[in-house]
């Protein structure tokens, strides 16, 4: 039988069967593996998967994966060498962020969109929580954010669950695709999983004003039925996103705007680091038409350092 698997409760997957009504509880055959990926998970919420359902038994093994359109991938965050699928088959990933309480780093989000370059992957921010930047100065912030993922080529949605502002627009960007959904935790995703799809009961919690963080209220990666025709899928809050061993050489192409500086360099074997003659990336740099926090980021996956620091928007 073959079927779409909807669910990643950890060693255990739910598949919702072709033509049935019913998902069907399974588990991976020990040997599963895709050949060339060295993961944490052989099966990803969006695989198509063959299994076999045996009558009376308790529950299905799946045997094998039908080859990905696509996927999206991170590294483990405490398995330095293998990674970990965050979705399979998706038309777009999608990461929420917020400015405030929690604020996301500069780093995470610029890894988080390089990876979806690096995969082929269509990204969209979503700054969540804007009805808690309704100062001057938070405003401020939030038009030079969302100024500058656009100016770049992204798209950034502006949403708040509270006020209910941008849901429409989210709610259009979603229908009829296969999305991912991530952020770190505390970012809102399970509330706006709520607004977007009634009776989802995604559970929330609150997020902590001792330590301006979130509580992971995801435990498990989750696929829903958009209203509007549809798929999200929800994984859990991540609090560092780590980057797989891309080549030195081909960083700068996972940075729309470095690459497009990049044809100007001297040397095509650029790395656009101090030092470089001829290097027109750190002239863009220098001149304020890339912006710093952006190739901070580059140079924190060029150099494999994870630390998830905040440089300012500019």
């Amino acid at each position: 039988m073959t079927g779409l698997v909807i669910s990643n409760l950890g060693s255990r997957y739910e598949v919702l069967p072709d033509g049935g009504a019913a998902p069907v509880l399974c588990a991976a055959k020990g040997n599963l593996r895709i050949k060339g990926i060295r993961t944490t998970n052989p099966v990803a919420v969006g695989d198509r998967v063959v299994f076999s359902d045996a009558p009376g038994a308790e529950i299905a093994y799946i045997t094998a994966i039908e080859p990905r359109r696509n996927y999206i991938i991170r590294r483990a965050s405490n398995l330095s060498k293998e990674s970990h699928i965050l979705a399979a088959n998706i038309d777009c990933a999608i990461l929420v962020a917020t400015l405030v309480h929690p604020e996301t780093s500069t780093t995470f989000i610029d890894r988080f969109l390089a990876t979806a370059e690096a995969y082929d992957i269509p990204a969209v921010l979503v700054i969540n929580k804007t009805d808690l930047l309704d100062d001057a100065e938070g405003r401020e912030l939030l038009d030079a954010v969302a100024y500058l993922y656009r100016s770049i080529g992204y798209q950034v949605v502006l949403t708040s669950v509270r006020t209910g502002s941008g849901l429409d627009a989210l709610g259009e960007l979603l229908a009829g695709k296969t999305s991912l959904l991530s952020g770190n935790s505390g970012v809102g995703k399970s509330s706006l999983i709520n607004a977007l799809i009634p009776g989802a009961n995604a559970t929330t919690a609150a997020v902590s004003d001792a330590t301006d963080s979130g509580t992971h209220t995801t435990t498990s990666s989750r696929m829903y039925d958009l209203p509007g025709g549809g798929r999200l899928i929800d994984v859990p809050g991540v609090r560092g996103f780590g980057t797989l061993d891309f080549d030195r050489y081909e960083v700068g192409h996972f940075f729309p705007e470095i690459f497009s500086e990049s044809a100007n360099c001297r040397f095509s074997n650029c790395t656009h680091t101090e030092g470089e003659p001829g290097c027109a990336v750190l002239r863009a740099v220098a001149d304020s038409r890339i912006a710093r926090s952006r190739y901070a980021s580059y140079l924190s996956i060029l150099t494999n350092d994870a630390t998830q620091t905040n440089q300012k928007y500019r």
